[in-house]
């Protein structure tokens, strides 16, 4: 519970209001703490992160006209329609005086609210340039980032991954929502293909799948058991998010057959974390793996060169090693949470430079 002087010295507020765990919300929780060592910062909303405060929308209403006492005006940094939808209803019932930020990592043309809403912010943030080329708007590219440390290489993973009971000498795995979207009947056509060929491996299938995916989700454990492969192919389902972390270390290979995908946060996390990755172009993806360093990139949807490439790492593991490595390298040269923070400080500092506040 912040006191009174605490929550009127407030300078940024990140927004969540999002009741499921997402990707949004791993990539708000992961900059925050970031962004509370370059300006007093909250989380408002039910989620939390260490070091950072948490307030209620209640709480922000009670600032009123306030400003904090070394800026103009705070920063409301929303992610979604309804964090937008929020702060503007907070700037014109109760006055508050906010600098509106908005992060579009989606690639697709957006529809007419969320353009409405786009065009009431004082500046928009994309992750990738392919995400920008989807709007009308200026927009100011921040590439997403990762902690280095919480996603970080096992020091020893040939034991981390005997610790799982799992058959074989090595992991690849595929993470996030188990949907078509996802890729997800890509990975588990490539696994039937290629386990049979190489048994020191074991597929994980780690991620949520809603009701409204439980028949697509059977459908794949089926294909999978028609294959001779129950054992072989594990399905996880939802971990806890503090678990996550732990099963990248357990890995040799990332999988990322997306579809369709804003960014691809799991990519960076999996390199950060020493995994070879292989992944479609979807998302940030081109941005984020070196070919044939890092990893390998194939068209979306060709399940056939997804299955030859994740097929070549699995047939000279030390290769894989090698591109973890690599990986790794990529990531906390170019691509650490730190890194993300201060360019997105860089534009709250343009908006409290330019904007003025009636």
């Amino acid at each position: 519970m912040l006191s009174n002087d605490d929550l009127h010295a407030l300078e940024v507020l990140h927004p969540n209001l999002h009741k499921r765990y997402s990707g949004v919300t791993t990539t708000i929780l992961a900059v925050a703490p970031q962004m509370a060592k370059l300006a007093k910062t909250a989380l408002v909303g039910r989620w939390t992160a260490p070091g950072v405060p948490n307030i209620s929308v209640r709480d922000v209403s009670k600032l009123g006209k306030s400003i904090p006492p070394t800026r103009p005006f705070r920063i409301w940094h929303a992610r979604r329609n309804n964090e937008m939808i929020t702060g503007l209803m907070l700037r014109a019932i109760f006055g508050l005086k906010f600098g509106m930020v908005f992060t579009s990592a989606a690639q697709r043309r957006h529809k007419k609210l969320s353009r409405w809403l786009m065009s009431k912010m004082d500046a928009i943030i994309c992750p990738s340039p392919d995400a920008a080329s989807f709007l009308d708007f200026p927009a100011e590219i921040v590439f997403h980032g990762v902690d280095a440390e919480r996603y970080r290489p096992a020091k020893d993973r040939d034991a981390e991954w005997a610790a799982t009971g799992l058959p074989g000498k090595y992991g690849i795995g595929v993470f996030g929502r188990i949907r078509k979207q996802k890729g997800t009947d890509l990975f588990i056509e490539a696994m039937c293909r290629l386990l049979p060929r190489y048994p020191d491996f074991t597929a994980v299938v780690i991620g949520l799948a809603t009701p409204q995916e439980k028949a697509y989700e059977n459908e794949l454990k089926q294909k999978v058991e028609a294959a001779g492969l129950k054992n072989r192919v594990v399905f996880l389902g939802e971990l806890p998010e503090n678990d996550v972390p732990g099963w990248f270390r357990k890995l040799t290979v990332f999988v990322g057959p997306q579809r369709n995908e804003g960014f691809g946060l799991t990519t960076l996390e999996a390199m950060a974390s020493e995994l070879a990755v292989v992944a479609t172009k979807a998302g940030a993806a081109r941005h984020l793996i070196e070919e044939n360093v890092t990893g390998h990139l194939v068209e979306i949807e060709d399940v056939d060169a997804l299955t030859a490439r994740i097929g070549d790492l699995m047939a000279d593991p030390v290769k894989a090693v090698a591109f973890g490595r690599a990986g790794r390298q990529r990531v906390v040269e170019r691509f650490a949470i730190e890194r993300e923070a201060e360019g997105i400080f860089r534009v709250y500092e343009r908006v409290w430079k330019t904007k003025k506040m009636a």
